[in-house]
């Protein structure tokens, strides 16, 4: 892990703090040795809270929103190379405001932490490579913008190719593993939820804003810096930004992003309990070929674990096949990883991968792709996020 912050200073009081007054860093009971993250909450300090539906602007709504806590943005994808080698990829940059509003527009002053996320799965080779950054958000060295969009940290950036941010140049790279991808929306901005709101329990303003794009497609170049191949397929991304926590009962969740083979797309999201129960907000959105939608409540997918894979490394148990069922539709899917250990070992432990999808819709055979995200596995999510 690449930590490339040892202070914040946050201002408009300019007061130095050490990072771990954000970000604590402990060995864990089932992780092995190094640091892990635990992003605390602000005292006395009122973010925004997302409490109803709202109307969404682009670009504007693809940068940043300083008045909440929490913010990311997220891309995944599989893609095809020349060859037939099939990769994965994960790029996901995290803001997690100290306290609410932008950073000073100069100097080294900042409130705002950010963080990265990278990897990169080579399915053939059995392979999953990750990486990690940090940076304050101050002198250039991470942020976002949006008009035009833009979001960075160091030299991993995604930027937007056209006005409204529906076309992207996506890259980043650790002196191992580059991707450097051209992506285009094939479908309009999705807004999961009720509008755009996405509520994770009963408790009013526990809910992010979650929009995104459900298809792109996506060409470039991916592999290891000195021999990567070109390569094309499709990829997903996600926007959200909130200021919550889990509830008091919460460890984690199991979140599915599927792109089907006749033009379908299904995200789905379970928030799981210490007792194993699933929270009554947990859903997702089915996204019809037209680019309609439907939301999907918690009762609407029916879940069964087929396998399970125990991480050699942290030991912690994953799901590792599922069954889901959306009688409604008359969906049937299985989905399995293309490669089992995709372990994320950062600063918080996570499972992070591509996934294969088989099944029948309406009795006709249907398949597809996508990845898969599984936390409080290895350790419960609380305080996390």
């Amino acid at each position: 892990m690449k930590m490339g912050l040892a202070r914040a200073v946050v201002g408009p009081a300019t007061a130095v703090l050490s990072l771990a007054a954000a970000v604590s860093c402990s060995p864990g009971p089932t992780v092995p040795p190094g640091p892990s993250m635990r992003l605390a909450p602000a005292p006395e300090i009122s973010f925004a809270r997302a409490l109803s539906p709202r109307g969404f602007r682009l670009p504007e709504d693809h940068g940043p929103h300083f008045e909440f806590q929490t913010e990311w943005w997220y891309y995944t994808g599989n893609l095809s190379a020349e060859d037939g080698r099939r990769f994965g990829f994960q790029l996901t940059f995290f803001r997690r405001g100290l306290s609410p509003g932008a950073s000073p527009p100069a100097g080294l002053a900042t409130n705002q932490i950010w963080f990265a996320h990278f990897a990169i799965t080579d399915v053939a080779a059995g392979k999953h490579h990750m990486a990690e950054r940090f940076a304050r958000g101050a002198a250039g060295l991470a942020g976002a913008d949006a008009r035009p969009f833009r979001v960075w940290l160091e030299d991993w950036t995604v930027e937007s190719r056209n006005d409204d941010g529906s076309a992207l140049h996506v890259r980043a790279g650790d002196g191992e593993m580059l991707l450097d991808l051209e992506l285009e929306a094939r479908k309009p901005l999705v807004a999961h939820g009720d509008r755009g709101l996405s509520p994770k329990s009963d408790e009013p303003g526990n809910a992010s804003y979650y929009v995104g794009y459900t298809r792109l497609a996506a060409r470039g170049r991916i592999g290891s810096e000195g021999s990567n191949v070109a390569a094309a397929g499709e990829a997903w991304f996600d926007h959200e930004w909130s200021t919550s926590a889990l509830g008091p009962r919460v460890v984690g969740w199991d979140w599915w992003s599927l792109q089907l083979d006749d033009g379908r797309e299904l995200m789905f999201f379970v928030i799981r309990r210490e007792d194993g129960a699933a929270e009554p907000a947990s859903g997702g959105t089915l996204v019809a070929r037209d680019a309609t939608t439907r939301r999907l409540g918690r009762d609407d997918v029916q879940i069964e674990v087929v396998e399970r894979w125990t991480s050699p490394e942290t030991k912690a148990e994953y799901p590792a096949r599922w069954r889901l069922r959306v009688p409604s539709e008359d969906l049937a899917l299985e989905v399995s990883p293309r490669v089992r250990d995709q372990e994320m070992r950062t600063s918080f432990t996570y499972w992070e991968g591509a996934v294969q999808v088989e099944g029948t819709s309406r009795g006709r055979e249907v398949a597809g792709q996508g990845y898969v995200e599984l936390t409080g596995y290895a350790r419960s999510m609380q305080g996390v996020f």
